[in-house]
């Protein structure tokens, strides 16, 4: 929802319960039906998840890159028919594979 910049209003609701006093521009309005032990562990999971999410966006860049590099190599060797020639000989799973890898490429 956030790298797509699209929130529902329930969503929008339950990120502004989740927030800090002291992140809020203006202070909260009592929330009912929920206490303040509730309202406390609603702030730590949001806490909590706000920050697997930037690990997760932060790792996905790298891994992203890591995919593009060994795809292009990938697509480089099996360009070359002795390379294609010996896997197939010798580990016809892994030419499989490899190939399947270089068709999603070719498919995006």
């Amino acid at each position: 929802m956030t790298a797509m910049n699209k929130y529902s209003i329930t969503y929008a609701r339950s990120l502004v319960a989740a927030t800090p006093e002291s992140m809020l521009v203006r202070p909260k309005k009592p929330i009912r039906g929920l206490s303040g032990d509730q309202i406390a562990l609603m702030e730590n999971e949001a806490a909590s998840l706000d920050r697997e999410f930037k690990t997760i966006e932060h790792d996905y860049g790298a891994d992203h890159l890591d995919l593009v590099l060994t795809t292009g190599y990938l697509t480089r060797l099996l360009s070359n028919a002795r390379i294609v020639r010996y896997l197939a000989q010798r580990f016809p799973d892994i030419l499989a594979e490899f190939q399947k890898i270089t068709e999603l490429r070719k498919a995006t």
